[in-house]
């Protein structure tokens, strides 16, 4: 085959809900540094489309043109030799009235392109699939890749309880937290049952589980195992970390296993201050006074939904030393 040369810009797509919205923006300004009100969005940030849980399809751009004919001409250029190929124009939701383009008018142009690139079509197990997608008045030919929800299979775990994070939740939680896990070292230090960290795990992230209530933490174990995974997980509290970390997930103890009182949460992100640059807190309730009385300062937010359930999602980063509690928050 002809070797293709990507341009080094991708093209996603994302499939959301409107109450994931807002968790769906975030992650893309964590991938990104923008959002989009769009569902699609281009970027030379290569993100696997597994890796998010609203990624619907990647197009790895390798040729772009102003018109169709443009497209047709460079494809003609396209020389697989033995490598089997097929194109696909995919479904886009929430396209600009001026990209839209119609179900028969999308399999014509297919089989037009087809045609004109050097090799074998197989529409069923192609070795190679391409794609074709509008975007901004322009058209982009390249390397398409649907998405893989692996989240979804992590939603069965041996261990579980009814108030932790869902697994898409815990996916983009995760995603959010560290965008570019290449050498960099994370910590979940109150992880309960692990579901942030089996997401976590499965993307290639390091990150380390720690939690002071020992039965969570022999079931964030099992979690784990149970999927193949590899992690380790310490019983412990977050004070008694000593070990430096790029980044910090904290979902605030609330549930019928661990519940922290105001002046205990206080504590445990004071806690974290001297191990971590990077902050990221899972919380039901308002506790932007608390992020800032731990020494850290908030850089971005969000809400997530479950049904009537909301969390809000903090991102924070380390700025100065932790000032005193609230004298209320010192009382017994």
């Amino acid at each position: 085959m002809k070797r293709l040369t990507p341009t080094g810009e991708f093209i996603y797509t994302y499939a959301y809900h409107g109450d994931e919205k807002e968790l769906c923006n975030m992650e893309m300004r964590a991938f990104f540094g923008r959002d989009t009100e769009e569902r699609m969005i281009k970027s030379t940030v290569d993100i696997m489309p597994g890796r998010s849980p609203f990624i619907k399809e990647r197009l790895e751009v390798l040729f772009e043109a102003g018109t169709l004919s443009g497209i047709l001409e460079q494809a003609a250029d396209v020389d697989m030799d033995a490598a089997t190929f097929k194109v696909i124009f995919p479904k886009i939701n929430d396209l600009a009235l001026a990209d839209k383009v119609e179900y028969q008018e999308k399999r014509d142009i297919e089989r037009k392109i087809g045609a004109v690139i050097k090799g074998r079509a197989d529409v069923h197990e192609p070795d190679v699939t391409f794609g074709l997608m509008p975007f901004g008045g322009r058209w982009y030919f390249g390397i398409y890749q649907l998405s893989e929800s692996v989240w979804f299979r992590h939603q069965q775990k041996p261990r579980e309880y009814s108030t932790a994070l869902s697994t898409k939740v815990a996916r983009a939680v995760a995603n959010i937290a560290v965008p570019a896990p290449e050498g960099i070292r994370a910590i979940d230090p109150c992880c309960g049952i692990g579901t942030v960290l089996v997401e976590a795990l499965s993307m290639g992230i390091d990150m380390e589980g720690r939690d002071i209530n020992p039965l969570v933490v022999e079931g964030s174990r099992e979690n784990i195992a149970h999927f193949g995974l590899e992690g380790t997980v310490q019983l412990g509290p977050i004070a008694d970390i000593t070990e430096q970390y790029d980044v910090a997930i904290i979902d605030m103890p609330y549930n019928l296993y661990t519940h922290a009182t105001a002046k205990e949460q206080q504590e445990i992100l004071k806690a974290a201050h001297p191990f971590t640059q990077k902050l990221l807190v899972v919380t039901i309730e308002p506790i932007d006074h608390m992020i800032e009385n731990a020494g850290f300062k908030i850089t971005d937010r969000c809400i997530a939904k479950k049904s009537l359930f909301l969390r809000e999602i903090l991102v924070c980063e380390r700025t100065e030393q932790p000032s005193s509690i609230n004298e209320k928050l010192k009382q017994p």
